[in-house]
């Protein structure tokens, strides 16, 4: 058996990003064979593209994806054949019809949800979840507290609005454009500035009285850094969760203490997904959030898997809105 799979044989632009039919065997112990019915598209990829997190050539590519089991190996207990499952999940590959994978990041889908949500809403609907229920201050959150969330209109930013809206705290969302501060705004966030246009760290002390955040969610890295630290009160922490501007420049660890002790994390999804119990719990939350309608996935882009080398081009140069997704033949 083989699979139509985008296949990489070296870092590089999105050309580098090449159609090839490629064999497809059975799952070994802890695996599964999955046939998708769509796939997710993330920053994470571009960064693999690229080579900023280097890949063992050749590599596949792709995190996320929902679709059917179609066999399941020696070991694997909570999925069967016929299930519908979506996941994110090490190692890349998702960029294809069929894998064989690790089932321990899998989970079945539930049938409210459509195969094309599920794609687009794991990877980054499980970071949200961890950011806005793990990532959390020293001095806790509550209802009515302020948290700063960069890039608020892309997958990630408009599952976090609506999430935040739904706990009670006061997002305020930045964006680069006014359109996107909208979508933002109408999405839950209380409050958007567009960094194109506006000082975000003067409005972010405006918007406070002065106080400052007690977090931020920073995925833009390098430009967004040194000014995001100002955002915040005393005690407060800066989560940086991604690089899509490029890495954070080095800083003195005692600059933190003049700021005010501030706190610096540094988190990966898949640190919080390394388990199969601390997946499906995090998985359930998404579901359930997701199935009550609290929480919408916003599905903005759908490309052809043909097309694939265009979602890139089009990711990287922020041209997307919301999640994307790879559609199949």
């Amino acid at each position: 058996m083989t699979t139509l799979a985008i296949e990489l044989h070296q870092h590089g632009g999105p050309e580098v990003l090449q159609l090839a039919q490629l064999p497809v065997g059975q799952p070994g112990p802890g695996e599964v064979l999955i046939r998708h019915q769509a796939i997710g598209l993330n920053f994470i990829d571009v960064y693999h593209r690229t080579g900023l997190y280097p890949l063992a050539m050749p590599a596949g590519i792709g995190m996320e994806g929902a679709g059917v089991v179609e066999a399941v190996g020696p070991g694997v207990t909570h999925l069967a054949a016929g299930d519908r499952v979506a996941y994110a999940s090490n190692p890349p590959g998702s960029y294809c019809e069929r894998r064989v994978m690790p089932a321990l990041c899998v989970c079945r889908l539930p049938e409210a949800i459509s195969f094309e949500t599920g794609a687009a809403m794991m990877l980054k609907g499980l970071t949200a979840q961890y950011l806005l229920k793990k990532a959390r201050p020293v001095e806790g959150l509550e209802p009515g507290d302020f948290v700063l969330f960069h890039a608020a209109a892309g997958g990630v930013g408009l599952i976090a609005c609506q999430w935040a809206r739904a706990l009670g705290l006061q997002l305020i969302a930045t964006a680069g454009s006014a359109e996107k501060c909208q979508l933002a705004l109408a999405n839950g966030a209380a409050h958007a500035i567009n960094y194109r246009s506006e000082d975000f760290a003067a409005r972010v002390r405006e918007i406070t009285g002065g106080r400052g955040v007690k977090v931020v969610y920073d995925s833009v890295g390098q430009d967004t850094w040194e000014k995001s630290l100002q955002c915040l009160r005393p005690f407060g922490l800066m989560v940086s969760f991604g690089n899509a501007s490029g890495p954070v420049p080095a800083f003195a660890p005692a600059s933190l203490g003049a700021m005010g002790s501030l706190y610096v994390t540094r988190q990966t999804l898949f640190t919080h997904i390394r388990t199969r119990e601390a997946t499906q719990a995090m998985a359930d939350e998404l579901f359930a959030v997701v199935a009550s309608g609290q929480v919408q996935i916003h599905i903005a882009q759908r490309y052809p898997l043909q097309q694939v080398q265009q979602a890139h081009r089009d990711l990287q140069a922020r041209q997307t809105t919301g999640s994307s997704i790879l559609t199949l033949p």
